[in-house]
């Protein structure tokens, strides 16, 4: 069953079309320092469309990728404060807070003896490898909880190798591992076969938390597109997403 189906939709999206998810816990927005927003200027626009379509918190999570995004507190704290400032001289009422979405890898282990970036409380949004399952996945999810982490899994749906067997998805959570859901993953933003899996997910109430994992103009685009599928929002409206907790 796909809830997507792609129609024109110029109109303004409802006040109420984010509203299932009250705090969005996944995006992109401190600029200049991952794939996301790459200004002030943009960063700010995207927190106000958001709050405009019923997000009532922001918890941006910035990647951390040793290799790539060689990301920590120090790199993010005054990029953050930018945006942060504007939204005070703003009078903007929206909770803004910066988090992390790091990448598992060699290069995350010696992260752990460090204080690392929550979403919440102790729970950590870690992210894998898209190309194959990780053999080390357990023990570093061991670790993590060892640390005295939860790691909250970024879009399960998004890795191909665990399609073929939704029991994988259950093994995860049995390891201690809460499941966050892409949003745009349902729309068929990212392909059939991840909104398939998106789907199933759904079904057996597998996905603990959703995000927008906003980063661009063309995903806020296709959030607004949600409007017109009612039948889709209705799904949204009625699972129960952990997001209005934290």
């Amino acid at each position: 069953m796909l809830f997507f189906r792609r129609k024109n939709n110029d109109t303004h999206p409802p006040a109420d079309l984010l509203a299932f998810m009250s705090t969005d816990i996944h995006s992109h927005l401190v600029p200049g320092v991952d794939d996301g927003v790459q200004d002030v200027a943009t960063s700010l626009h995207f927190i106000e469309q958001l709050q405009g379509m019923g997000i009532r918190k922001i918890i941006t999570t910035p990647h951390i990728m040793m290799d790539r995004y060689p990301n920590s507190t120090d790199t993010l704290t005054t990029p953050y404060q930018q945006v942060q400032e504007q939204l005070l001289q703003r009078s903007s009422p929206l909770p803004f807070h910066f988090a992390a979405e790091y990448y598992l890898d060699e290069q995350f282990v010696p992260l752990l003896q460090k204080p690392l970036l929550t979403i919440s409380g102790n729970k950590v949004l870690v992210e894998i490898s898209f190309m194959s399952a990780p053999m080390q996945l357990a023990q570093w999810l061991f670790d993590i909880q060892a640390a005295g982490y939860q790691p909250v899994l970024a879009h399960p749906e998004r890795y191909a190798y665990y399609h073929s067997d939704i029991q994988q998805y259950e093994q995860l959570k049995k390891q201690g591992c809460l499941l966050q859901l892409n949003l745009l993953s349902l729309t068929g933003y990212y392909g059939k076969h991840i909104q398939q899996a998106a789907e199933k997910m759904v079904a057996a109430g597998l996905p603990d938390l959703i995000g927008t994992d906003l980063h661009h103009d063309k995903h806020l685009r296709a959030i607004t597109g949600i409007a017109a599928n009612s039948k889709l929002r209705k799904v949204l409206d009625h699972y129960p997403f952990g997001n209005a907790t934290l």
